[in-house]
């Protein structure tokens, strides 16, 4: 079958993290804006004022379930028992940017719950309200980086509406390897260095990248110390033992359903956390994962139980990869409609080829980094009360499922099940 153009359209990073007390690797960035060789097209464009209706909707009910089902599916597309980890504002974040070039408006607007229009002045307004205080913060950069070649012709209006919602940067390039270098230290800096040289090679077909970082930063509220912190052992899914440190604390916070227990613990400044549910004996991550409902599942995270919970989280770090595109697929997010609304190319409508997702997170006493990255390649037509009791008590020490939420909207920003830790 003749090969015709092929772009990757957007690369959506999601980079979370905290001056964690084992193997921080951040150390900042040299990287600085004059660096970055080629010139950002957008800032002579204005900004258009985006005026939010500021009608009651309830998107954060709809991202939560749309997070858990993607999260689902991932599971029942790498069944293999391992350690999984997505970060679902991530994709849905490159889903809803990349979704504004779609051409099948009613099936995204069925995916979505909304029109796209509500979608964006969602997205825009949580980006613009997302709390930042000295030991944590979470933020957002976007850019746009499309090809000198006169084979691909950008939309302006997709350009605008980008530039209106997310705020994003665009850079005509000649994607040589000096625009590589480019785009790889343009993340670098909007990471503080802590994503480095994710583009390998710009390959001859491709005409166009859409980059969006989210840097998360926090440290826990009530950071470990030492003497909570001793080995322990962690059984794992295949029944074999590990010795691990295990984190010991008390929290009041607690959650309840028929099959599992877990915590809520806060990171500094109380507007994020992080979730832990422990399946009961018997029954699977997996199995956990796949019972949940989404409306249900953010019902519980906005009403925790108070009451004192007896502790251990292990020290931990994970890291995950995917193509999304099946579970997207499965998730009816229309991944074989047409996005020709993103530019035109002479070769027929564009669509989308694969979603790679990549995730990363470490948890150690002082508070937690997390990082995703979220690749979506786009084709060319042709190309396929606390009450005095005995204290509950939850030790994280056999397979377990573990969310970080923003807790004004509860909504996760990660979701991962942990079937093994250590090497």
């Amino acid at each position: 079958m003749k090969r015709i153009l092929s772009c990757l359209l957007l690369v959506c990073l999601l980079l979370a993290g905290c001056a964690a007390e084992q193997g921080g690797t951040s150390g900042g960035t040299s990287v600085t804006p004059e660096d970055i060789g080629a010139t950002d097209l957008l800032k002579p464009i204005k900004k258009e004022e985006v005026i939010v209706t500021g009608v009651e909707r309830p998107y954060e009910a709809l991202m939560t379930s749309l997070g858990l089902r993607m999260f689902q599916e991932t599971l029942k597309a790498d069944p293999d028992g391992e350690n999984k980890l997505i970060s679902p504002l991530s994709v849905l974040y490159a889903m809803a940017m990349v979704s504004n070039g779609g051409d099948d408006v009613e099936a995204l607007k069925a995916y979505w719950g909304y029109d796209l229009f509500h979608i964006n002045e969602y997205m825009y307004e949580y980006m613009s309200k997302l709390p930042v205080g000295e030991k944590y913060k979470l933020q957002l950069a976007n850019s746009i980086w499309f090809t000198e070649d006169e084979r691909f012709t950008v939309n302006r209006e997709f350009l605008q509406k980008v530039k209106n919602y997310y705020d994003a940067d665009a850079y005509q390039a000649p994607f040589d390897e000096e625009t590589c270098k480019d785009i790889n230290e343009w993340v670098e800096l909007k990471t503080d260095g802590m994503i480095k040289d994710i583009l390998d090679q710009i390959p001859y077909d491709a005409v166009m990248y859409l980059v969006n970082t989210l840097a998360f930063e926090a440290e826990w509220l009530s950071t470990y110390e030492e003497a909570q912190v001793r080995e322990g052992v962690f059984t794992k899914a295949d029944g074999k033992e590990q010795t691990v440190d295990f984190m010991y604390d008390s929290v009041g916070y607690y959650f309840e359903d028929e099959k599992a227990t877990g915590f809520m613990r806060y990171y500094s400044g109380m507007k994020y956390a992080f979730v832990a549910m422990l399946p009961k004996e018997g029954v699977t991550p997996e199995e956990y994962i796949a019972s949940l409902d989404g409306n249900a599942l953010h019902t519980m995270l906005k009403n925790p139980q108070i009451t004192s919970v007896v502790t251990s989280i292990p020290v931990f770090e994970a890291e995950y990869d995917l193509n999304l595109r099946e579970v997207l697929d499965s998730a009816d997010y229309p991944v074989n409609g047409s996005f020709s609304g993103v530019g035109i190319s002479a070769e027929g409508p564009i669509t989308i080829g694969r979603v790679l997702h990549k995730t990363y997170i470490q948890v150690g006493p002082q508070g937690t980094k997390a990082g995703a990255a979220t690749v979506v390649e786009m084709l060319a037509e042709g190309v396929e009360d606390i009450e005095q009791e005995k204290p509950k008590e939850v030790h994280l020490d056999r397979p377990f499922v573990y969310m970080i939420i923003d807790c004004e909207n509860a909504v996760p920003l990660f979701i991962g099940v942990q079937n093994n830790v250590g090497k």
